[in-house]
């Protein structure tokens, strides 16, 4: 009896001290799991979108709060002449293969869409992943905000033939950020000046 007591106790050391250090490697590999995203998935995204840049719009992020929302909104500021000209938000969509993130930059002098350029997907080659082609992403180029949805839902934008779940995806991300961004546009707008 008394070594069944001992193995039970080694093993609850042993499974105690492995929780552990797994809970603290956890905290300290978030931080660099974020810069990895924000460095090969993000910052790419942005540049797609935004061609010319005058500040580093990774480094100036910020998060914003959206009462009733768990999750913080991270804004990614564009400057111009040291005054805001664009801000870019990153949306999630439920496509074929898994999630679809999509970075989505707006005017918020014009409250309409600058553009679109996915982050990061896993969509089928060849059929879900033309999502990320010029001839469909360039649609929402200048859009306003009731127009960037499908033709089929009321918008003006033309679905991917073919790879209606990754487009749906899309159409989900921007919707999305556009519900967030309407929640904290005020915000946006306080935090960096806004050009005229």
């Amino acid at each position: 009896m008394g070594e069944l007591v001992k193995m039970v106790v080694v093993l609850s050391v042993i499974c105690g001290a492995s929780g552990f250090v797994l809970s603290n490697l956890k905290e300290y590999t978030a931080p660099l799991i974020e810069m990895q995203v924000l460095t090969y998935e993000q910052k790419p995204a942005i540049e797609r979108i935004f061609a010319e840049m005058e500040n580093d719009p990774v480094a100036d992020r910020r998060r914003f709060e959206i009462p009733g929302r768990d999750m913080p909104v991270t804004v990614f500021p564009i400057m111009k002449n040291g005054k805001l000209a664009a801000v870019a938000l990153e949306g999630f969509g439920q496509g074929y293969s898994g999630d679809v993130s999509i970075m989505v930059g707006i005017d918020p002098q014009r409250d309409a869409l600058i553009g679109i350029s996915p982050a990061k997907m896993q969509e089928t080659p060849g059929i879900g992943s033309r999502i990320a082609e010029p001839k469909f992403t360039d649609q929402f180029a200048g859009a306003r905000f009731q127009d960037a949805r499908s033709k089929a839902d009321g918008g003006k934008i033309d679905a991917v033939s073919g790879a209606t779940v990754s487009s749906g995806a899309v159409f989900q991300a921007v919707s999305g950020v556009l519900a967030n961004y309407g929640a904290i546009k005020s915000d946006i707008l306080k935090t960096w000046k806004s050009g005229d």
